[in-house]
């Protein structure tokens, strides 16, 4: 009898990525493939479900060719992907969500804040549902993007057969079967899980009565069963029909799910990536403020999820660089030794604290470039880079781009911080994702956390959970935690030095102080903004 593998497929903000795994989470392929983003003006950000589809049947064609496995030793696909919203007409065709109607941009990605006003509408009405999401509905969540759109575009939104998050589009696409996901429809949709139905009260205070009629009726737990391929998928993939397809889950949960499904008690996850997701999973639930949840089910079935988050995290760091007047410098070296330019940034920064042990003693930024998603659940929230010299070339790149790693750091930590206020004990951090390859920022994170950080020994720790959910779904394990047990594996583990937590506690307190200046500006210049 043929070995069974398990295909995770993760559609990130940049790039699809399709894994094969076996039953003991070992990685035989792994193929990926650029998606395209659209962003006709600031806060707009829209993507293609017709470009992501293709993307998605190109790596997963390329990974089974790479494995060189028999198409019938594949026997189920899990889907994870961006919390973006998908339009689609009865037809299966999509519905443009671009202000000038360009019919290939039918998803508003996670990242779009167009809907600024539908999330402050949401939250003024003060409905219990909005308990649990922290107390305040987020503009990167859905339903103030459902808003904006029957606002801004009636006759499009009348004409929407079904709204869905992204991985359920997937699964959809995949299977033809109408289903949502807890994960989804608790983490985005302030669907209440725990209660198995939305706040009516909520979605007819702002005139979305007829929301649940747009959205599957159907909604599955983490790692159940949703179909198997129709022909026209199989046939793109090149798979039987008869392969499983798992009920989808968002991105950042999936990496989550990996990371602490067979240890869950006190083990933070941390998902690192554009943007950054902080996962905890409790038996009970606990109200965070400005941290998103408690939701019941959406990441392990029977535990509740506190999730906080950054909204630039990788994003940020790399657009502090794409700023300097040393970028092309910066490539050009890095294209010379063959590596990566953070690898020749961080060389840059041992030179620089060779000779200064503190570089960045006077240099502070505040993370806030695409607003604040928690603990502050500001969307209005702006960086801040205070200290600025007439300092310039390499070591002026290298101690921004340390500062920047810090703040990102220290926002971590104030969500730690908040989360442990409001009664949680956090003992532990499990990391994945683009930091996990970067050993200064995993030094940082550490030292500024005052945490252990533990790594998974599997790089696409986000792919791996994709492929944990199939695995349950075709019935290869009995449950989720089981699955992570047999197949994830640790990897190596990033010590705190607590040499360091003088000065990191010092300059901690600037950071949270820095927030509070900056607000002060934005409301003194209040009536100029449009």
């Amino acid at each position: 009898m043929n070995e069974p593998f398990f295909i995770g497929i993760d559609v990130g903000s940049a790039s699809v990525r399709a894994g094969i795994f076996d039953r003991r989470g070992q990685r035989r392929a792994f193929a990926v493939r650029p998606i395209q983003q659209f962003s006709s003006r600031a806060n707009f950000v829209e993507q293609s479900s017709e470009d992501i589809w293709q993307a998605v049947c190109e790596s997963v064609r390329e990974a089974i060719a790479d494995a060189a496995i028999p198409a019938q030793a594949v026997c189920s696909i899990g889907f994870d992907a961006t919390c973006s919203l998908v339009v689609v007409d009865r037809e299966g065709r999509g519905i443009s969500v671009a202000e000038q109607g360009e019919a290939e941009r039918d998803i508003i990605m996670w990242m779009d804040h167009r809907a600024t006003e539908e999330t402050l509408d949401i939250n003024a009405t003060g409905d219990e549902a909005l308990r649990y999401v922290g107390g305040e509905v987020s503009v990167e969540m859905e339903l103030p993007k459902v808003l904006w759109l029957k606002r801004h575009f009636p006759e499009r939104y009348q004409r929407a057969w079904r709204l869905f998050d992204l991985a359920d589009y997937l699964v959809w696409r995949a299977t033809g079967a109408d289903v949502a996901s807890v994960c989804t429809l608790a983490c985005k949709w302030n669907y209440l899980a725990h209660k198995a139905s939305f706040s009516h009260t909520l979605l007819a205070a702002v005139g979305l009565d007829e929301l649940p009629g747009k959205i599957p009726a159907s909604v599955l737990a983490p790692g159940v069963r949703a179909g198997t391929l129709n022909a026209a998928t199989a046939a793109a993939f090149g798979l039987p029909e008869a392969v499983i397809v798992s009920s989808g889950m968002i991105d950042a949960h999936a990496g989550g799910l990996a990371l602490v499904a067979s240890n869950s008690a006190g083990n933070l996850a941390l998902i690192s990536g554009t943007s950054n997701c902080h996962m905890l999973v409790s038996p009970e639930a606990v109200m965070v403020p400005g941290v998103w949840g408690p939701y019941w089910g959406a990441m392990l079935p029977d535990r509740w999820l506190n999730e906080g988050g950054q909204s630039a995290a990788g994003a940020l760091v790399e657009w502090t660089l794409r700023q300097s007047a040393l970028w092309p410098k910066l490539q050009a070296q890095a294209t010379v030794l063959g590596e990566s330019v953070y690898t020749v940034l961080n060389q840059w920064v041992a030179a620089l604290e060779a000779r200064e042990a503190w570089p960045t003693a006077q240099l502070h930024v505040l993370a806030d470039h695409h607003g604040n998603r928690s603990p502050r659940a500001n969307p209005f929230a702006r960086g801040v880079v205070s200290g600025l010299t007439l300092e310039s070339g390499q070591d002026g790149l290298a101690r921004l781009y340390l500062a920047t790693l810090q703040a990102i750091a220290y926002g971590t930590r104030h969500i730690i911080d908040t989360l442990r206020d409001a009664g949680h004990d956090i003992q532990r951090i499990t990391a994945c994702g683009g930091a996990t390859k970067n050993p200064l920022w995993l030094r940082e994170y550490a030292n500024i956390t005052g945490c252990d950080i533990a790594l998974s020994a599997e790089e696409d720790a986000v792919t791996l959970g994709a492929a944990l959910m199939g695995a349950v779904a075709c019935g290869q394990y009995a449950t989720l935690p089981l699955a992570a047990d047999a197949m994830v594996r640790s990897g190596g583990v990033v010590r705190a030095d607590p040499a360091t937590a003088d000065f990191h506690q010092a300059k901690y307190q600037v950071y949270l102080e820095m927030y509070h200046p900056q607000q002060q500006a934005q409301q003194a210049m209040h009536k100029w903004v449009k």
